[in-house]
């Protein structure tokens, strides 16, 4: 079997999983489902950092975060 990798608009992922869904020779493989959604937090998280460093987003302090568990 051979593996691909796709770049799809988030827009128009759904649409796209649900039609390789229904064609019978095609493997989904869960796992890399997981891999994309931690590069994409870790990517939010870097775009998020870059606002802060700028001063357009404020932060709770590890401090104050850990106080209100």
């Amino acid at each position: 079997m051979k593996k691909i990798t796709l770049a799809v608009k988030e827009s128009k992922f759904k649409f796209f999983l649900e039609l390789i869904q229904s064609l019978d020779f095609v493997q989904i493989n869960e796992s890399d489902d997981l891999q994309e959604e931690i590069f994409s937090n870790v990517e939010e998280g870097l775009k998020e950092l870059g606002l802060y460093k700028k001063g357009k987003l404020s932060t709770t302090s590890a401090e104050n975060f850990l106080n209100e568990l």
